[in-house]
C-alpha cells in the first residue's frame, strides 16, 4: 500500500515545553492505525498537527505528495482531511438528514462508489444515515439523539465530505457497550476503503479495530506494531499498559 500520510520529525511547542517531539509517522491508504498511550502523551495534540488546528514548530506533514505542514485548518480539510473531536459539532437544531445535506460536498469519489451502483446520479444520504444506523431518525433533530448516535452522526459527515483521512479522537468515551461494537463494525466497514486513525483508551476496542499500534509517551513515539507485538513491549507495558496487557489496560 502506498503512504497516504507522513508525519517526519514534527514537534510543537506550549511555553517552552515540547508537548510532541521529533514525532514520525507513516500512514498507508485504507489504514486503520489507533494511536494510544497515557494521558498527556501527546496523542490529541499530534491530530491537533494534522488537522491545522496547532501548527508545528519543527518538522514536516505530507499527505500524499502535498506538503500541509504551513496550511490552514480549512485548507487541509479541503485537502482531504477530516476531524471528529471528542465534544461532537453537530447541528442540534437541524435534523439528521439537513446536518448530512449540510456536509455533502457533492464530490463522486471514494465514498460515492462505495454505496452506489454504476449509474447512479447522486450519493444518497439515506444509504449514508442507514450504514451508521440512523435511517429511522433522518427527520428528528440531532439534539434527540443519544450520545452514541451523535458520534455516528458526526463520522457520517465525514463520510459525506468524502475526508480520504479520518482522524478519530476517543469515538467511544461515553458509549455504552453496545454502542462501542456497533462503532468498532463503522470502523471496520471503512477499513481499507478510508484511512483512519483513531485515538482511544478504550483497549478492548482498540484490540478489535487496529492493523497497527502507535503507542506514544510523553511526546515520543514509544513503540508501533500489531496488538500482538505491543503486548510483549516491555517498554510499553511499563508506562502504560501493565502486565495484564492490552485488553486490561
Amino acid at each position: 500500500m502506498s503512504t497516504l500520510l507522513q508525519l517526519q520529525d514534527v514537534s510543537v511547542s506550549f511555553g517552552g515545553f515540547k508537548a510532541v517531539r521529533d514525532l514520525s509517522l507513516d500512514i498507508k491508504k485504507g489504514e486503520l492505525r489507533c494511536l494510544i498511550g497515557p494521558n498527556g502523551a501527546g496523542k490529541t495534540t499530534a491530530l491537533d498537527l494534522i488537522c491545522g488546528k496547532v501548527q508545528p514548530t519543527g518538522g514536516q506533514i505530507r499527505l500524499g505528495d502535498v506538503n500541509v505542514t504551513d496550511m490552514e485548518d480549512y485548507e487541509i480539510a479541503r485537502a482531504g482531511i477530516g476531524r471528529k473531536f471528542q465534544i461532537p459539532s453537530v447541528f442540534k437544531q437541524l435534523t439528521v438528514r439537513e446536518n448530512l445535506e449540510v456536509a455533502d460536498c457533492r464530490n463522486t469519489g471514494v465514498f460515492w462508489n462505495f454505496f452506489h451502483a454504476p449509474g447512479g446520479s447522486e450519493r444518497s444520504l439515506e444509504e449514508l444515515a442507514e450504514f451508521v444506523g440512523l435511517k429511522d431518525h433522518l427527520d428528528e433533530p440531532a439534539e434527540y439523539l443519544s450520545h452514541g448516535q451523535t458520534q455516528w452522526l458526526e463520522i457520517a459527515l465525514l463520510l459525506a465530505q468524502d475526508a480520504d483521512l479520518i482522524l478519530l479522537d476517543e469515538p467511544t468515551a461515553g458509549m455504552t457497550a453496545q454502542e462501542t461494537r456497533k462503532t468498532a463494525e463503522i470502523c471496520l466497514q471503512l477499513r481499507g476503503k478510508h484511512t483512519i486513525i483513531v485515538v482511544e483508551h478504550d483497549m478492548g476496542f482498540v484490540k478489535e479495530i487496529g492493523d497497527v499500534i502507535s503507542v506514544m509517551h510523553q511526546g515520543q513515539l514509544l513503540a508501533e506494531g500489531s496488538v500482538a507485538e505491543i503486548e510483549k513491549d516491555k517498554k510499553v507495558r511499563e508506562v502504560y499498559l501493565g502486565t495484564s496487557g492490552i485488553s486490561h489496560a
